[in-house]
């Protein structure tokens, strides 16, 4: 019989757990990530985002707490960042037009610059369309990061930071992928206007 208390109880500490091993097994991998965007934000450049499914939903946020702000206490200027997963005329045309699977890497053709920053976010790390955006970044000029989970999969080798969240259970590597983000943001702010 199916025990929800126990049920709680075990998530709650499966994420704990997952959270320090990404602080054992990530850290280098995070401080490189804030140290990539803040040096492309230095030098007036711009962050792309893409992902499917919830990683579409955390392209958003991210995007959100670089252009408004994440730290309350910081007064700054807006970070240009893209979440290449909002436009449904862009997304429902490409589909339709040009296949799903090319759909972010058309939006980095159009919108990413030499220098620029692709966020990749997959928890498989074998998403198709971000794995063909990560392609086109690269030949754009860009550096892409990747935050991923599991082994990584394609996109490890592929982008230019992967930051692989220790775990197999998609939720804990959702929830791992926004607390990454959250520490990257708020190290970006700091260093640049703290």
């Amino acid at each position: 019989m199916f025990n929800r208390n126990q049920f709680l109880r075990n998530s709650l500490q499966e994420s704990a757990d997952t959270k320090l091993k990404i602080e054992q097994k990530c850290t280098e991998d995070i401080l490189k990530a804030a140290d990539m965007i803040k040096e492309a934000y230095r030098k007036g450049r711009k962050v792309l985002l893409c992902g499917n499914g919830g990683s579409a939903a955390d392209s958003q946020h991210i995007a959100t707490e670089l252009m408004v702000r994440l730290s309350h206490h910081i007064e700054r200027p807006a970070l240009p960042a893209i979440a290449l997963t909002t436009d449904s005329s862009n997304l429902t045309a490409g589909g339709n037009d040009i296949g799903f699977e090319n759909i972010f890497a058309r939006n980095v053709e159009g919108l990413g610059s030499e220098g620029d920053i692709l966020i990749a976010i997959s928890t498989s790390g074998n998403s198709v369309n971000v794995i063909k955006a990560v392609d086109m970044a690269k030949k754009k000029g860009m550096k892409s990061i990747g935050l991923l989970g599991g082994s990584g999969g394609k996109l490890k080798s592929l982008v230019d930071n992967a930051i692989v969240v220790p775990s197999e259970n998609v939720q804990r590597i959702q929830e791992g992928h926004i607390t990454i983000a959250h520490i990257i943001c708020e190290i970006v702010e700091n260093e640049l206007f703290g």
